[in-house]
């Protein structure tokens, strides 16, 4: 039985992750905070499908998901749960940052690791990491947020070289769209300031080329441009172009 595990599962990319997988015959593990939500989500796949509420920013939420999951032979966990805030670095909320890094870095560090030492000792196994374009830039106006997918690009990118270099199986790759149609926005309090494409589509792409052994997934030719162009400019004139872009969401 194949068996996937999905964090941030009840909107966006995670959810259409989850439907995907479902149409794939792929049975189902799903978290998030919102506990009718994924009561709908599981009642309206299967009764295969299992599910647990959990806000990943409390600090042994993402030990209880693993331990929750121990026994179900996970073959695919998908770290997607993550947000943003935006604003200038010294006005923006503490505790809310904190909540950020806990999501986005904490709670993906330690699943990565609890589920990565399964697979390695089974030599098989698929570790998708949702990450963002922001992963391999700075972004002011949403400072914390575009450090901490960095993060996720380069702990992914850095696993998947020792794990080649072990002749290992198991298979860990992150994606990295541009904007997406979800409620990140929303949450982050801004406004897309240029055409998103549909969270269906990215988790189509997403998973095909998860299951296809790639390491880095970025959906669009034009965001593989995009970050190919940024690579090439020095770090504070692709800084500027970036707040200029981010500001621009206020409107």
């Amino acid at each position: 039985m194949k068996r996937a595990l999905i964090t941030g599962a009840t909107s966006g990319i995670g959810k259409e992750i989850a439907k995907y997988l479902h149409r794939k015959g792929w049975q189902l593990v799903l978290t998030g905070r919102n506990q009718n939500m994924l009561a709908r989500m599981a009642k309206k796949f299967s009764t295969g499908t299992k599910y647990i509420a959990l806000d990943l920013a409390e600090r042994d939420a993402p030990e209880k998901l693993y331990n929750f999951c121990k026994n179900l032979n996970i073959a695919f966990l998908v770290n997607n749960a993550g947000f943003g805030i935006f604003g200038e670095f010294t006005e923006t909320n503490l505790t809310e940052e904190l909540a950020l890094i806990d999501v986005n870095i904490r709670a993906v560090h330690i699943l990565t690791k609890l589920f990565l030492q399964d697979f390695v000792k089974k030599d098989k196994g698929i570790i998708l990491n949702v990450a963002s374009s922001a992963g391999f830039l700075s972004g002011g106006m949403m400072a914390s947020y575009y450090a901490s997918k960095n993060y996720v690009v380069r702990l992914t990118t850095a696993i998947r070289e020792e794990l080649r270099r072990r002749g290992s199986h198991v298979q860990i790759g992150v994606l990295c769209p541009g904007p997406v149609a979800t409620n990140f926005n929303a949450r982050a309090g801004v406004n897309f300031s240029v055409q998103p494409v549909s969270a269906a589509y990215v988790a189509e792409y997403a998973v095909k080329q998860s299951f296809a052994g790639k390491g880095i997934i970025i959906p669009t030719f034009t965001m593989k441009l995009g970050i190919m162009a940024a690579r090439l400019v020095p770090e504070e004139i692709a800084g500027m172009f970036i707040y200029d872009l981010q500001k621009k969401k206020l409107s």
